[in-house]
């Protein structure tokens, strides 16, 4: 009897997680997991400690876009589009068009690397293609209700990444000591990847995500009013999705700082690179896992990656939108997330390398990020909008402290 209710205390809280838990996981997309692994290889434990900083960042900043999006029910171009002058709405538009479709390029050309691996008989090009349609197919045909359903059990996959470590022996006390006690080396390299890691958890795309999933969830559950329990139901389904983030991002960190960095593997450009490496120093079944994590992050991502770039188009000229609709019933919200795919697979045949889309993507974000924070800030603090739900002090704070540190991002990119 215990053991029913256990279960059926699992279901339940499993079918509450919702956008939050999606937003998060996806935070730890292909390239994602390339900067990770870069920061592990070059550097060992020295970054694992940003897994513990950048989590209150996160979590403080989805909740105000999530906020937004049930209070206002809009998404965050929509609050922007009404609230705000149309110059910084185009300035968004933008620095993030380009920002997320060589996001999607670097994904899809991480996936099918990593699916040559697994399959070297089958070149790297044909795994894209396939990744590609798989996932247009999926978007266009499927509701968002079975969209988010998958989503949600791809998450999973992210699971893979907390084994890993155990198949190389681990020193304890170093990893305790390195992940609460900070190091920071004042080297070109080293401020290079504290701002990679930066742009890789806080980034805009996600911000125009989480309050757009929040208005589908509304709209999926009938909901008219928003009060307090849904609020309160939103950010804790948040904070574990970002939880969970970026405790995938500690050990991957972990891995590859402990694995690669103490057998002397300290440069790693792709992911595939340290898929690669850790077969003869993990063994066989944590480079499949590894490499298999990789692909489910990828078919996780997109779709958010995508879908954020055509609720920010439709909703900034007025399109019918969302992924409950038919084709015929969106046509352009549909195209814009085909053209996204297309013009992401493309990239490589351009001559645009994953590694330098990565790069070109992180500088957009690295420049959008602190404008798009302070204006999350002022609409959170601003009562017209949000009536009695705007910020708290503790939000407020966080708020800030992620404005600063991504200002500072900003600036040590120029500068760098």
């Amino acid at each position: 009897m215990k053991k029913n209710k256990k279960k059926n205390g699992i279901i339940q809280f499993w079918k509450k997680l919702g956008p939050g838990l999606i937003t998060g996981s996806s935070d730890d997309d292909p390239s994602g997991i390339a900067t990770y692994s870069q920061a592990g290889a070059a550097f060992g434990l020295a970054t694992l400690w940003t897994a513990f900083i950048t989590f209150p960042l996160m979590a403080a900043l989805q909740e105000m876009c999530g906020r937004i999006g049930l209070v206002t029910n809009k998404g965050l171009t929509g609050t922007l589009k009404n609230h705000y002058p149309k110059p910084v709405l185009y300035l968004m538009l933008v620095f993030s068009f380009p920002a997320i479709v060589m996001n999607i390029g670097a994904d899809i050309a991480g996936m099918g690397a990593v699916g040559n691996l697994l399959f070297p008989a089958i070149h790297a090009s044909y795994f894209s293609v396939l990744f590609t349609i798989m996932l247009l197919v999926s978007m266009i045909y499927f509701s968002y209700q079975k969209i988010a359903s998958i989503l949600k059990y791809l998450c999973i996959v992210l699971l893979v990444y907390l084994f890993i470590p155990f198949f190389y022996k681990q020193d304890v006390a170093f990893i305790i000591q390195s992940a609460f006690i900070p190091t920071i080396q004042f080297n070109k390299a080293f401020i290079s990847i504290l701002v990679g890691i930066l742009g890789t958890t806080i980034s805009p795309y996600l911000f125009f995500w989480q309050a757009t999933m929040e208005v589908e969830e509304m709209k999926r559950q009938k909901l008219l009013m928003v009060n307090k329990q849904i609020i309160l139901a939103m950010k804790k389904d948040v904070d574990i999705g970002m939880l969970f983030s970026n405790i995938v991002m500690f050990f991957i960190i972990l891995t590859t700082g402990t694995v690669l960095y103490n057998s002397g593997i300290h440069q790693i450009n792709t992911v595939e690179e340290a898929a690669k490496a850790l077969q003869p120093l993990a063994g066989n079944l944590a480079y499949i896992l590894f490499a298999i994590g990789i692909i489910g992050t990828g078919l996780l991502a997109i779709p958010v990656l995508s879908g954020s770039l055509s609720h920010i188009a439709c909703e900034t000229f007025g399109w019918e939108e969302g992924l409950d609709h038919k084709f015929h019933e969106a046509r352009p919200f549909y195209t814009i997330i085909a053209l996204s795919l297309l013009v992401g697979l493309s990239l490589s045949y351009l001559g645009i390398s994953p590694i330098k889309a990565l790069i070109y993507s992180a500088i957009l974000y690295g420049i959008t990020s602190p404008v798009l924070i302070a204006i999350i800030l002022h609409i959170c603090n601003n009562k017209k909008v949000m009536g009695n739900y705007t910020n708290s002090l503790k939000s407020n704070i966080l708020g800030g402290v992620a404005l600063i540190l991504m200002s500072f991002a900003a600036i040590a990119l120029i500068l760098i």
